[in-house]
C-alpha cells in the first residue's frame, strides 16, 4: 500500500494525542502552571517525600511529642488571636482612612504599610525594646505585674504587628466602593447608626474581613524574625513552631524538622480552607 503525503499529518496527529492536547493549551496556562510548579508544588512535594521516608511510628512520635504539641498550640492559638483582634481594629482603621480626611492621613497610610517593608528582625528588636520592663510601654504595665517582652504576650503583639496591614489593605478597597447613599437611605427609614452598620455595611464587608483575617493568620503562623527576638523561646512557655523547626535544624535533626514542618503545613492548610469556606458561605448568605 502506498502512503500518500496527505495522509502523513493525519497519522501523526492520531499517533500523538498528548502532544495534540498540549498544543491546544493556552500559553498563559503553561506559564502559570510551570511557575507554580517550580515555586510551590515541587518544594512542597519534596517536603512531603522527605517526611514520608520516615517510618510511621517515628513520624508519629516526633509529630506528637509534648514539645511539638505545645508549640502547635502556642503558634496557632496565638496567631488566631492576633488575626481576630486585627480583624476588628484593622476594619476600624480602614474605616477611618476611607471615610475621613484629616491632617497626617498620608503619614498614617505609610505607618500602616510599614510592617510590609520593615525587616522582621528590626521589628522584633523594636518591639522587645518598647515593651520591655524599662521600655516606654512595658514600664507602664510593669507595676501591675504584667510582663510583655520575652513572654507569650510579646509573641502575640509581634504577630499583631506584622499581620495588621493585611486586614487594613483588604477591607479598605471594599469600603471605598460602598455607596454612602445606601447608608443615608437606611437613616431616612429610621435606622440607627449601629443598625445601619450591622445590617447594611457589615454584610458586604464580611468576606473582605474574613479574607484579611485569613491572610493575617497565615502571615502570623509563619513569622520568625520578630518573634525569635521578643520571645524567650522557652519550651512549653512561648516557643512557637517555626523557632522549634530552626532549633531542630541547628541540632542537625533534619528529619525531625521536616516532620514538624509537614504537620504545620497540614494544620495551616486545613485552617485556611475552613476560613475560605466560611468566606464563601458569607458571600452566599451574607
Amino acid at each position: 500500500m502506498v502512503t500518500t503525503p496527505s495522509s502523513l499529518p493525519e497519522r501523526k496527529q492520531k499517533a500523538n494525542p498528548i502532544l495534540n492536547f498540549l498544543g491546544k493549551i493556552p500559553w498563559a496556562w503553561v506559564i502559570t502552571f510551570t511557575y507554580l510548579a517550580f515555586l510551590l508544588i515541587l518544594p512542597i512535594a519534596a517536603l512531603l517525600t522527605k517526611a514520608a521516608s520516615e517510618p510511621f511510628e517515628s513520624f508519629w512520635k516526633t509529630a506528637t511529642s509534648p514539645l511539638a504539641l505545645s508549640s502547635y498550640e502556642i503558634t496557632f492559638v496565638t496567631a488566631f488571636a492576633a488575626a481576630a483582634v486585627n480583624g476588628i481594629f484593622g476594619t476600624l482603621i480602614a474605616w477611618v482612612l476611607v471615610r475621613y480626611d484629616f491632617f497626617g492621613k498620608r503619614f498614617l497610610e505609610a505607618v500602616v504599610d510599614l510592617p510590609f517593608a520593615l525587616p522582621t528582625a528590626v521589628a522584633g528588636l523594636t518591639l522587645a525594646t518598647v515593651y520591655s520592663e524599662k521600655g516606654w510601654i512595658g514600664s507602664l504595665v510593669a507595676p501591675f505585674g504584667i510582663k510583655i517582652s520575652f513572654t507569650r504576650l510579646g509573641v502575640w503583639i509581634a504577630m499583631m504587628f506584622i499581620s495588621l496591614p493585611f486586614i487594613v489593605r483588604t477591607v479598605q478597597p471594599v469600603l471605598t466602593e460602598l455607596e454612602k447613599e445606601i447608608e443615608e437611605a437606611a437613616w431616612s427609614l429610621g435606622a440607627t447608626k449601629f443598625q445601619t452598620f450591622v445590617q447594611v455595611i457589615l454584610p458586604p464587608l464580611t468576606p473582605a474581613i474574613l479574607t484579611g483575617v485569613a491572610l493575617g493568620f497565615s502571615r502570623a503562623v509563619g513569622e520568625y524574625g520578630s518573634t525569635v527576638i521578643i520571645a524567650s523561646n522557652t519550651p512549653f512557655k512561648d516557643l512557637i513552631t517555626p523557632i522549634l523547626i530552626f532549633q531542630r535544624l541547628e541540632q542537625y535533626d533534619y528529619v525531625g524538622a521536616t516532620v514538624i514542618g509537614v504537620v504545620m503545613l497540614g494544620i495551616s492548610f486545613v485552617s485556611l480552607l475552613a476560613i475560605n469556606l466560611l468566606q464563601a458561605w458569607s458571600k452566599r448568605y451574607g
